[in-house]
């Protein structure tokens, strides 16, 4: 659904839980995944962030597909429909077969983050990294690279299921609507029916292991904390 078309509550909710997942780390969201039955949400380790210092990606899923077409040097109409749709705190996820170009960079970038996109994760490549870090548009993808799209890549559909390289999987499939979450330690996918109880339990998680931290350095050992916290 377009986020346009939402009730305004709709939006306020989508927002503030966004806003909590930014407190939340990746590994922890990994972990209740993994109690939750979900084992093969994690994104594959080819996924870095660009720049290096671009910081946490944690958005709604917004889809983009596209493959390798021959080169014809003219420009991508439905490359700049699916931009268009859009909405505030979505990640634009971009899948498909391209090799070795780039699907996603600057000008894009700047067109989305008017409509209030959030962020990228690219199973592709991308290119002006310098200046998506000074625009504070937090960018994880495969590979960057000089090489543009146009002409040799084209979205072929949007807001429909995409696969991504996964990590104990050889893909995980994006669904508009899914959260995705990367940080440092790499990133992750959330389906949408259990967005909300896994940041419940993530957030749980987090609190538990700031108590330790603080035990620890107050004298604790850590198979004391342990043995006081259980297992984490």
């Amino acid at each position: 659904m377009n986020v346009a078309l939402m009730p305004p509550s709709a939006q306020m909710r989508r927002r503030e839980l966004r806003r909590r997942f930014l407190d939340v780390d990746a590994s922890n969201i990994a972990d209740v995944l993994d109690q939750m039955g979900l084992r093969d949400q994690g994104l594959s380790a080819e996924f870095r962030p660009f720049p290096a210092v671009a910081g946490k990606l944690a958005g709604w899923v917004y889809t983009i597909r596209g493959q390798m077409a021959p080169y014809d040097g003219t420009g991508d109409a439905a490359k700049m429909d699916a931009c268009q749709g859009i909405g505030a705190d979505e990640v634009c996820v971009w899948s498909g077969d391209g090799t070795g170009v780039c699907y996603f960079g600057e000008l894009i970038a700047l067109g989305m983050k008017e409509r209030g996109c959030v962020g990228a994760l690219v199973d592709g490549g991308v290119r002006d990294v310098r200046w998506l870090g000074e625009h504070r548009f937090p960018v994880y993808a495969r590979y960057r690279t000089a090489v543009q799209s146009i002409g040799r890549w084209r979205v072929t559909g949007c807001q429909e299921p995409v696969y991504l390289r996964g990590a104990t999987a050889e893909y995980v499939a994006a669904y508009p609507g899914d959260f995705v979450l990367c940080d440092e330690d790499g990133g992750v996918l959330i389906p949408a029916q259990h967005v909300e109880p896994v940041l419940e339990e993530a957030e749980r998680l987090t609190r538990k292991e700031a108590l330790i931290r603080e035990d620890i350095a107050n004298g604790l050992t850590l198979s004391q904390a342990l043995e006081k916290y259980g297992h984490v």
